[in-house]
């Protein structure tokens, strides 16, 4: 039979064949072996129903979605809850980033999808969640070096090992790129470290530090249509004439301590704190920042964050009927010092030099803190029959204190606060061997973030206490086949109906407005499929079908800038950046050591690129192939390769900024490109 893999991502512990939802677990060797290592999408395409795509824009996060819940955030991750070692990547509102996750010293990625989402409570439509490796018996040096097209390098350096009571795992990455698109140069810098000190049989004590910085991401900002047609590889005029570039460094550190009553009993307390630091240059132009209310087109945010957790977990009955249940409670708090200035400094001939930091036009302390209490359990009551069931209940509170305040700009100062309880069930059916079938139903919410409340539609002082959170019911039916130790398959269907849609109300001078659709739907399939045709010979394959629409009118703007609710977003209309389609496939040959090869292809259908859409992007088919040979010595194991990406140069739009206010949906995809490098591993004990 396969090797049993055991997934966390339901907090019961179990093998991911057992658990009644959709759950992937990615080996981190496909993070850091034949990749650049640097963007999560390099080894998430095989996960059907979450789509990873590369903006070919550092200065943005990956654009990250689970069955269509995140593809409307324009800067970071939304609707999709991330976690590095059990520490949260999103913040208490929902808005997340995985810019500092370093793939180097990935161990494994954990992808749930589906009902079983809603026990991370807000903004939980999926979760991802990655695991620094743990260290190995022997010590280990580690590192590698990758070079491409566009003058993209990468070079890591870690070392893992085991010494006493401790064992670690500590990696450092540097990246360098000229990037496809003109004005789009990037650096990062990323070290993470990972400690586990096991102080006795039934205590552990674990230790993780990151650190990220990027001194430097310029934006090209996205494109037009006929732009993207012209030229896919040009910035926008203003990314130049303004600069458009960001700033980041970010230093979060966390202890997770684990305590054994029992063999049937054990506690886990978690606790981190960290900070981040953004500065960033937008293209808003003087002319839109002449209001009194007008923040600027200087972002300064300076956020400290923090969070603890405590969790019991119990195991019980017999061997042929167990049952477990995990209790537990979570805080998480976060502070921001927002600050806005001009992005231009005026002359004293008149002109502007734009693209530098002027006047402040915003000051702010904006803070939100999530309380949450969630017991879950499992039992099987049957033989072939086993039942999990939750609820989690949330509550997010927010505060905005103004400090720029001025007779033209009123006190934008206020609060407010959601909550939430989500119910989740699911129900297990063990039909053979080979075949288990599931279903499952819960409910979910997520709040507006931050940015999203900070402005009222009617231009009026003080936060948007209009916008309610979206609430969704979640239902899935799925199987799950394993055929000896050659093959698995996955096949889901799924629904989830949303009330309170989060949407785009207004986009002018750089201040975006939001509100609450009535209904919308989206049902859809997955199917993964995973077989080694022979000893040397693997397939993959996944496939999404997706059918998102709105299921009830709701008013809208457009418009270059939109202004007022002046289109009607009629019934039946597609929610943007949702592709129907997405199937990928992956063709290997070779094996542990010697040669190995690849071919893989990504499809994606056309993509509504705004609320009414009246624009998308454009269906694609890309090819790629790798390759390299893999030295296995007594001390020295080098694994070389050569990736070949976009094999027949193929003009494509890789992701999309939805309802931009200025028409710019397009972000492109990269050419014909070519990267090759080396891994090591060396053993300076080894035989």
């Amino acid at each position: 039979m396969l090797d049993t893999v055991t997934v966390t991502a339901t907090r019961l512990p179990q093998p991911v064949f057992d658990v009644p939802a959709s759950v992937d677990v990615i080996d981190g060797a496909k993070f850091h072996d034949d990749t650049l290592a640097v963007n999560l999408s390099e080894g998430l395409n095989a996960v059907a129903g979450l789509m990873a795509r590369d903006r070919q824009n550092y200065a943005q996060d990956t654009q990250l979605s689970i069955r269509g819940f995140g593809t409307r955030s324009s800067f970071g991750i939304r609707g999709v809850r991330l976690y590095v070692d059990g520490i949260p990547a999103s913040q208490p509102d929902g808005q997340g980033q995985i810019s500092h996750f370093n793939l180097a010293s990935a161990g494994r990625v954990e992808v749930l999808r589906g009902p079983f989402s809603a026990l991370y409570g807000n903004s939980s439509g999926g979760v991802v969640q990655l695991f620094t490796a743990d260290g190995t018996p022997e010590p280990v040096i580690y590192g590698g070096f990758a070079g491409g097209r566009y003058d993209t390098y990468r070079e890591n350096i870690g070392t893992s090992g085991t010494y006493g009571i401790a064992d670690y795992n500590f990696a450092y990455s540097n990246f360098e790129t000229e990037g496809f698109r003109d004005h789009s140069a990037a650096e990062r810098r990323s070290f993470n470290g990972k400690v586990n000190l096991h102080l006795s049989g039934d205590d552990r004590l674990t230790v993780v530090l990151n650190r990220f910085d990027s001194p430097q991401a310029q934006d090209p900002l996205g494109l037009t249509r006929a732009q993207f047609d012209q030229d896919p590889s040009q910035a926008t005029s203003v990314a130049t004439q303004y600069n458009t570039r960001k700033r980041v460094r970010q230093t979060q550190g966390g202890l997770v301590y684990e305590h054994r009553f029992s063999e049937a009993q054990s506690v886990q307390l978690t606790g981190y704190l960290g900070q981040r630091d953004v500065l960033q240059f937008l293209s808003i132009p003087p002319s839109a920042q002449a209001a009194a209310t007008a923040s600027g087109g200087v972002v300064d945010l300076g956020t400290d964050f923090g969070g603890s957790e405590a969790r019991w977990s119990y195991r019980g009955g017999t061997a042929d009927r167990p049952w477990s249940i995990v209790a537990g409670l979570a805080w998480d708090d976060l502070r921001q010092h927002r600050q806005g200035f001009e992005n231009f400094v005026e002359n004293d001939d008149g002109s502007n030099t734009l693209g530098v930091r002027g006047d402040q036009r915003r000051n702010e302390i904006d803070s939100v803190w999530s309380f949450d209490q969630f017991v879950q359990g499992s039992w099987r009551f049957a033989e072939r029959w086993e039942a999990q069931a939750g609820v989690r209940h949330s509550r997010i509170a927010f505060k905005s204190n103004d400090h720029y305040v001025t007779d033209s700009n009123p006190d934008d100062s206020g609060s407010t606060d959601f909550e939430a309880t989500t119910p989740v069930a699911g129900l297990m059916f063990r039909a053979s061997d080979w075949a288990h079938v599931y279903a499952s139903y819960g409910r979910g919410f997520e709040t507006p973030t931050f940015s999203e409340l900070s402005y009222r539609p009617d231009g009026g002082a003080g936060l948007n206490f209009d916008l309610n959170p979206a609430r969704s019911n979640n239902s899935e039916l799925g199987l799950k086949l394993r055929f000896g130790a050659r093959t698995t398959a996955n096949v889901a269907l799924f629904d989830t109906e949303t009330q309170h849609e989060l949407i785009v109300l207004s986009n002018s001078g750089g201040r975006s407005t939001y509100g609450n659709a009535g209904h919308t739907r989206r049902q859809g399939a997955e199917a993964q499929l995973s077989t080694r045709l022979t000893s040397r010979w693997k397939l993959d394959l996944a496939y999404t079908l997706l059918n998102a629409r709105v299921r009830r009118d709701y008013q809208a703007c457009s418009g270059t800038p939109c202004t007022s609710l002046n289109t009607t977003v009629t019934a039946g209309t597609r929610i943007a950046g949702i592709p129907e389609s997405n199937l990928y496939a992956q063709l290997g040959w070779g094996g542990e050591s010697g040669w190995h090869a690849n071919a893989n292809m990504r499809y994606l259908s056309r993509v509504a690129v705004n609320d009414t859409n009246s624009e998308a992007a454009p269906s694609y088919t890309v090819f790629g192939l790798d390759g390299g040979y893999v030295f296995d010595l007594p001390k020295l194991r080098v694994r070389t390769f050569v990736n070949l990406d976009n094999l027949f140069d193929r003009d494509y739009v890789g992701s999309v900024i939805v309802n931009d206010g200025n028409g710019r949906y397009y972000e492109p995809g990269p050419g014909f490109s070519v990267l090759a490098g080396f891994g090591i591993e060396w053993k300076p004990q080894g035989a």
